[in-house]
């Protein structure tokens, strides 16, 4: 199968600038949310539309971001 329908945007959660990569795979839609900086992976999900996938994602992102301490 090949990717379809492939979309990167950065946003701002929080404090946190994360990339959100969505796209299309056969008849479902996959969404992956990673920190900048070091680009691991937040949170992932899928889904039969593109913003449910992406919604289902930023929130366990946000869940996750909010549960995460800062040393300053």
């Amino acid at each position: 199968m090949k990717t379809e329908d492939y979309l990167r945007r950065r946003e701002q959660i929080g404090t946190w600038p994360v990339n959100i990569v969505s796209y299309r795979l056969g008849d479902r839609f996959y969404c992956k949310v990673d920190n900048v900086e070091p680009g691991a992976t937040v949170a992932r999900a899928e889904a039969s539309s593109r913003k449910e996938a992406e919604e289902k994602a930023l929130e366990d992102a946000r869940r996750r971001l909010a549960r995460t301490r800062v040393m300053k």
